[in-house]
Parts: C-alpha cells; sequence; structure tokens
C-alpha cells in the first residue's frame, strides 16, 4: 500500500493507493496554519489513522508547497511560510519510524497524471498549476525530475518571455522581483488584468463565464492571457520538448485554453511544427496527494 500526504496550507489530505492505483481510502483535515509542531502531529496521525483503518503499514510520500534543500535538508520556497526553515523531513520521517520521499507539490501534480492520468504513457510531461498561483512540475520516464536545487519545474518564477510594452518590468511578484509568469497566468493575476482594462472585481471563473456568454471585454482579457501562456509555455517546449502538457488548477478549466493555446504558441517555438500536445487533468484536485503516493512506484516499505 502507498499513502500519499498533500499537505497544504488550508488542508492537509491522505489517500492509501493500491499497486494498480486503485483508490482505497482518503481522509482530509485542516492545517494547523502557523504551527510546525501541530503540523507534524496531524500529518503523523493522519498516516496512523490510515493504516490503523486498512490494518496495513505502507510506503509514504508528501507532496509540500516548496521543496527540501539539498544543501540544508530544511524547507524553503514555501507559501506556507511555518514550514520553512525546518527539518521537516527528518522530523517526520522520525516520527513515522520509515523513509519518508517528499516533494513539490506541482512535481506530485505531474506525477500523477503521467503515472496514470491525462499523460499516462507518456515519455516527458510537464504538468502545470495555474490557481492561486503558477507552479509547474517535470516528469520523465515515470521519474520526478528534482534537479540539483530541487527546483525543477518551477517555471512560474521566470520572467514572462519576450515582454510586451506594457509589461514591463512587471508587477510585484511575492518572490520579491517582478514580472514573474506567476504575476501574469495565476487567477488573481487574471482578475488584475480585467479590471485595469475597465471590468469589475470578479475571479477568473465569472470572467470566464461572461467570456462564454459574448462580453466583448471579458473575451479580449481571456486573448491576453491566452498568448500570455502560449508564450510561457512556448519557452517551456523549448527547452524540455515533452509530449504534453498537463494543466490543473482553477483555470484549468476554462475550456477554450486547450484549443487557442496550442494555436498561439507555435509563434515561440523553434521547430517547423508542434507535436506536444495540451490536455486537461485526468485526477483534477485529487492529482497532488496521488502523486505523492506514487512517489513510492516501484519500491516497498
Amino acid at each position: 500500500m502507498r499513502i500519499g500526504i498533500d499537505l497544504g496550507g488550508t488542508k492537509i489530505e491522505g489517500i492509501a493507493i493500491a499497486a494498480d492505483g486503485s483508490e482505497q481510502l482518503r481522509r482530509r483535515m485542516p492545517s494547523p496554519r502557523d504551527d510546525y509542531a501541530n503540523t507534524l502531529a496531524a500529518v503523523a496521525g493522519l498516516v496512523r489513522g490510515i493504516e490503523d483503518e486498512l490494518g496495513v503499514r505502507g510506503t509514504v510520500g508528501v507532496g509540500i508547497p516548496g521543496a527540501v534543500s539539498p544543501a540544508t535538508g530544511l524547507v524553503k520556497n514555501s507559501n506556507s511560510t511555518w514550514l520553512n526553515g525546518t527539518p521537516l523531513a527528518e522530523d517526520l520521517s522520525r516520527i513515522l519510524d520509515r523513509p519518508v520521499r517528499f516533494a513539490n507539490d506541482a512535481n506530485c501534480f505531474a506525477l500523477s497524471e503521467a503515472a496514470d492520468g491525462a499523460a499516462a504513457g507518456a515519455a516527458v510531461v510537464f504538468g502545470v498549476i495555474i490557481g492561486t498561483g503558477t507552479g509547474g512540475g517535470v516528469v520523465v520516464q515515470q521519474r520526478v525530475l528534482t534537479g540539483a536545487n530541487a527546483i525543477g519545474g518551477e517555471w512560474g518564477h521566470n520572467p514572462l518571455p519576450a515582454p510586451r510594452h506594457d509589461e514591463h518590468p512587471g508587477p510585484e511578484c511575492y518572490c520579491g522581483r517582478r514580472g514573474c509568469i506567476e504575476t501574469f497566468l495565476s487567477g488573481p493575476a487574471l482578475a488584475r488584468s480585467y479590471i485595469a482594462n475597465g471590468g469589475a472585481a470578479l475571479t477568473a471563473a465569472e470572467i470566464a463565464a461572461r467570456a462564454r456568454a459574448g462580453e466583448p471585454l471579458a473575451n479580449r482579457t481571456l486573448e491576453r492571457y491566452e498568448e500570455r501562456l502560449a508564450r510561457a509555455l512556448g519557452s517551456i517546449i523549448n527547452v524540455l520538448d515533452p509530449d504534453i502538457v498537463v494543466l490543473g488548477g482553477g483555470l484549468s478549466n476554462i475550456d477554450r485554453l486547450y484549443e487557442r493555446v496550442p494555436k498561439l504558441w507555435p509563434a515561440y517555438v523553434f521547430s517547423d511544427r508542434v507535436d506536444t500536445r495540451l490536455v486537461r487533468a485526468m485526477h483534477g484536485d485529487s492529482s497532488g496527494v496521488r502523486g505523492a503516493a506514487w512517489l513510492w512506484e516501484g519500491d516497498e516499505t
């Protein structure tokens, strides 16, 4: 049995999956925000509760916002800031009395979709989360590409490629830079774009609904978004040349992206044609926690 934990800022979710990928059990609880000790206790309690209910000991994989630094062993780059600088990997392995594998939550998302989701069977997969933030993960031959600095796939904090005159230097980002891809492609960024061009304060879903209803401003806002997404993904295709790009997160529910963005990205790809496919995640919000469980694919407890 493989147990996956998705350690988020507002919730902690746990899942148990069998060797064939079938879900055995799922549990969810609120995250103890700003409390590292209680976060450890919550994750350990969730794992033990799953094992007690099923009567089986499992491997444990954990998806986190951020990464475990190869240099220090401490958590870095987490927007759940109470995790930053903590020895989460060491502490949780000690408490659970077994090795625990960790990966960035976007990497877990990509692994889930590559293992048995929308990108099953693909050799190279780039997984994209476009929601409150903008994250990415890379899977090659069913293995997460973590990288020497544990930042593989972190495309959201690169500058938006080929910025237009009105996009430079770009909005400020929480990472301390300006003009990051995240500041243009997240859900809040789409909402800001609509407001900046004369619209009301709406959510990304509401803007998409207005575009479907034929509102010109909403349609123009989505057209700008699609062109920016095509630029950003074009740069990834040039470097990684993935078979499939999988979209997840709230904005992945905008249907028109899957038709329009692939028509735009050839202008930014160094090739006579682009065979990379853009697809919607099969497992939706469950992909992160499923991918955490799949961190132990091919291994035994």
